[in-house]
């Protein structure tokens, strides 16, 4: 048999091996892999269908694949790691809590731990700006082959440049669809996991939903459209942080920086960016930025995409639009006015602009700004967090943070008032409710909580369960034995 390559599927090599003569592959032979390719025969076939590849979808497919279920992922990109990889939300934040102990750990320390091996992550940092205790750079590019590399390992199939609906939901089983260049195909299955971002699965199959608008205006958080530059020289930042302390944020790590440790995020450059701000056309307060896996990137996380609906698809495009606009304002007033970034350059504007939130489904456990700051802990807990409320301003440039719990809080079980549906809310599988619905920074809690979708769904395959029926003792055990931290 010969196998397809894993990168390019041109077929270019096998051709030529048929007309005799030598032929090369951009990618070495031991890296091949047996590609399952669906066809619409197939698509009846699956015990779990994952609605969404991102961060939260990619370990929800592999932990249900790994726990014995056929499992689908259903992703509108060719690749997998939607925020983390399509729109470069960077870096993820945060495994520790204040103290510096690991809370969160199992697929996506797995994840970093790849990552890592090939030169991808440089493992956990110290956060410079304070906010948290840690933060975790990774090259995104490399996290979808990792991602792509971990569903083939667990066998779970990958259905790209798909869209995704809801025809018909029942107590044992859904019927859903996807749509794509081939054209629109029926996918039934026993249990769909929604980690569309979006909650499109939930919506249509008739969850309840929380309002998005007040008084005619949208409650949602901004978007951002980041972006990687590169020939950025860290020693004049570092030098004008440490001669400028106020005009940096308050918890910054200033004696750490002055014994020499890693400059990792930069949260600050008020004054001169209130005089431009306005200016440039980018309502947000302070410029934010944060180093890569090579000396010389930067990830800047500064441009403000307001009222405008990220699950509509015109008002999503206007976003793109203006968030590259904003990005090119951004990267020219750096270049010319920022010590350090004289000859920086933009080396990636992603995929994508970062959608924070849009559908806010309701859910049976509503987690508050009380919970997180008191370290609430539940019954059905699936996953640990220690991330602190970080809401951003739906109409300008304001930021509401919370203080961080002294050890962790926990995460419920995932899952909506109604419907077959086990939901993976952006930001984590977490239903929350209007003000009270904290802001768990996108991807590390994907990373870990729906790996327990995955494996539920699973365990309610294997024993013809609902959802609402699971074994929480059960299910917590399992992700204990499966590296969890639970």
């Amino acid at each position: 048999m010969v196998n397809e390559c894993a990168a390019a599927l041109c077929r270019s090599c096998f051709l030529l091996l048929l007309s005799h003569r030598a032929a090369e592959c951009v990618t070495h032979p031991r890296y091949t892999l047996d590609v399952i390719r669906l066809n619409a025969s197939s698509l009846d076939s699956f015990d779990v269908v994952v609605c969404g590849g991102g961060p939260a979808g990619t370990m929800a497919a592999i932990s249900a694949a790994r726990n014995g279920a056929k499992t689908l992922v259903i992703e509108r990109h060719p690749f997998p790691g939607g925020s983390s990889t399509a729109a470069m939300v960077h870096p993820w934040l945060s495994f520790h809590n204040k103290r510096g102990e690991q809370v969160l750990a199992g697929l996506g320390q797995e994840l970093l731990d790849r990552l890592q091996a090939i030169g991808g992550a440089l493992g956990h940092l110290r956060d410079s700006i304070g906010f948290v205790h840690s933060l975790t750079p990774f090259d995104p590019d490399l996290t979808k082959q990792v991602m792509l590399q971990m569903l083939q390992k667990r066998r779970a199939v990958v259905a790209g440049h798909a869209d995704r609906g809801c025809r018909k939901v029942g107590r044992c089983g859904e019927r859903g669809a996807r749509r794509q260049q081939s054209g629109e195909f029926r996918v039934p299955a026993r249990i769909f996991i929604d980690a569309s971002g979006d909650a499109d699965i939930a919506f249509k199959a008739g969850a309840p939903m929380q309002a998005q608008r007040k008084d005619g205006r949208l409650i949602t958080q901004p978007m951002t459209m980041n972006f990687r530059l590169s020939g950025v020289d860290w020693q004049p930042i570092r030098a004008f942080i440490l001669q400028n302390p106020d005009e940096f944020h308050h918890e910054t790590l200033f004696d750490d920086l002055r014994r020499g440790e890693p400059l990792t995020a930069v949260s600050g450059y008020f004054s001169q960016w209130r005089a431009v701000a306005e200016t440039l056309g980018v309502p947000r307060d302070r410029l934010l930025f944060f180093s890569g896996v090579r000396p010389d990137e930067c990830y800047v996380n500064t441009s403000r995409v307001t009222q405008l609906d990220g699950a509509d698809a015109f008002d999503l495009t206007a976003g793109e639009i203006e968030g590259r606009r904003q990005v090119g304002a951004i990267a020219d007033w750096l270049r010319q006015e920022i010590d350090g970034f004289q000859d920086s350059f933009i080396s990636t504007i992603p995929t994508q602009i970062g959608v924070r939130e849009t559908r806010r489904i309701v859910g049976d456990t509503m987690l508050s700004q009380n919970d997180v700051v008191s370290g609430a802990k539940f019954d059905d807990a699936i996953a640990r967090s220690a991330y602190p409320v970080d809401i951003h301003a739906p109409t300008g440039g304001g930021l509401v943070t919370s203080e961080a719990p002294h050890d962790f809080y926990e995460i419920p079980f995932p899952l909506p008032a109604a419907a077959n549906v086990v939901q993976c809310h952006r930001g984590g599988p977490l239903h929350f409710s209007d003000a009270r619905r904290p802001r768990l920074n996108p991807p590390d809690a994907d990373l870990f909580c729906d790996g327990a979708a995955g494996l539920a769904a699973a365990h309610c395959v294997e024993s013809n369960q609902h959802p609402r029926e699971m074994n929480f003792a059960l299910l917590r055990d399992t992700l204990r034995e499966q590296g969890a931290i639970v």
